[in-house]
């Protein structure tokens, strides 16, 4: 009974940790904005980076052209090339993005809101889920786009649907390419999005309402030895760790990372930089600690059961009533028998193949003649 007793256990232990792996990985597969290489290209060929600035880094519109006028050279030095024929494809992307304030107003009434303020492919980055519209890219030649969330919209027009409206930043007519869900949820609100939020160019921003400054960089672009994309966002955008801090999204939720996690418990969260994180950053640290939580119990409910196997082979060993000795001998006695079959089977089959005997060829051919007599007689 007893040991029926601790197979059960040990089963429903190993059900636990497949429960947890199932629920880890979908966990992962969920996370949209750390999931960007898997969307441009091969994830193991293709990194995303991000890095993120305090308030004193000083970093500009003119630090990130010239580190991506750079990037291109370095892909060269690196043997990596476009193979794609389509013209318009490119090796990498990236975003930048500031946080801030902004006023919003149509003919009726005005919102307050927190700001982002993007350039480049911001939304590539982060697909949020639109409920009217479309994006807007930081790299358009207009820049009077915004994207509203649905609060903004409700409190502005009173409809989620209203892509394509005017409202007035400062005076200054944009026209709202899209309306977007905000994200929500217990990790969301402590994250910071617990008011409304609207996406401008960063133009706009700088210009007609309050920056903080930029404040997040991110990229996506070939990782031709592992690491490779990582190293060179740090030596050329984070060579200052006191203000600055890269992170490889590709690779955070992998299993080596959140082993590491476990054993940096207790100092992870410490941190001496200055840096505000954006809401997704927050998010994305608050799911490794689930991940890192649900990491150590997949490694318990993996253990016991392992634990239990191990314990039923000893004993298995112990009482199995024959030694290594024994089991050689008879190994080697079946494989000499073996061996006297196939050999005995080659020599069947050896002499069945072998021509007739002059005497049996001659008794043979007697005995076919007495056989054509006797027709002989027959036909008589």
């Amino acid at each position: 009974m007893k040991k029926i007793m601790l197979g059960i256990s040990g089963g429903i232990s190993f059900l636990i940790f497949l429960i947890l792996l199932f629920t880890t990985n979908h966990i992962i597969g969920a996370q949209d904005t750390q999931q960007m290489a898997g969307r441009w290209g091969d994830r193991k060929n293709t990194a995303q980076v991000s890095c993120f600035f305090a308030a004193d880094s000083e970093t500009t519109r003119d630090t990130i052209q010239m580190f991506e006028h750079g990037i291109d050279s370095a892909l060269t030095d690196a043997s990596v090339e476009q193979e794609s024929e389509n013209p318009g494809a490119r090796l990498w992307a990236d975003a930048y993005s500031a946080d801030g304030k902004i006023t919003l107003t149509n003919n009726k009434t005005s919102v307050s809101a927190d700001a982002i303020g993007i350039g480049g492919d911001f939304f590539l980055f982060h697909p949020l889920k639109l409920l009217n519209g479309s994006y807007f890219s930081g790299n358009d030649l207009m820049q009077d786009y915004c994207v509203i969330d649905e609060d903004a919209a409700w409190q502005l027009f009173g409809s989620p649907d209203v892509a394509g409206m005017t409202v007035y930043i400062s005076g200054i007519p944009h026209i709202v390419t899209g309306v977007v869900e905000r994200p929500s949820g217990r990790l969301a609100e402590a994250a910071g999005l617990e008011s409304t939020l609207v996406y401008v160019s960063m133009d706009t921003l700088e210009t007609l309402g309050i920056s903080y400054g930029i404040n997040h960089y991110e990229i996506v672009m070939p990782d031709p030895v592992t690491g490779f994309a990582y190293n060179y966002v740090k030596e050329k955008l984070g060579a200052d760790e006191k203000t600055t801090e890269v992170v490889e999204n590709s690779s955070r939720y992998s299993l080596l990372s959140r082993l590491k996690m476990i054993g940096q418990f207790g100092v992870r969260s410490m941190n001496g930089k200055g840096i505000i994180y954006p809401y997704w950053e927050n998010i994305a640290k608050g799911y490794e600690d689930i991940l890192t939580a649900l990491t150590l119990l997949m490694l318990i409910t993996l253990l016991y059961p392992m634990i239990l196997l191990l314990i039923a082979f000893i004993f298995w060993w112990r009482h199995k009533g024959w030694t290594l000795r024994d089991a050689r001998l008879k190994g080697k006695d079946k494989l000499e028998r073996l061996v006297e079959r196939l050999r005995e089977k080659r020599r069947s089959q050896k002499e069945a193949g072998k021509p007739l005997t002059e005497g049996k060829a001659h008794k043979s051919k007697r005995k076919r003649g007495k056989e054509s007599d006797w027709d002989i007689e027959e036909d008589l």
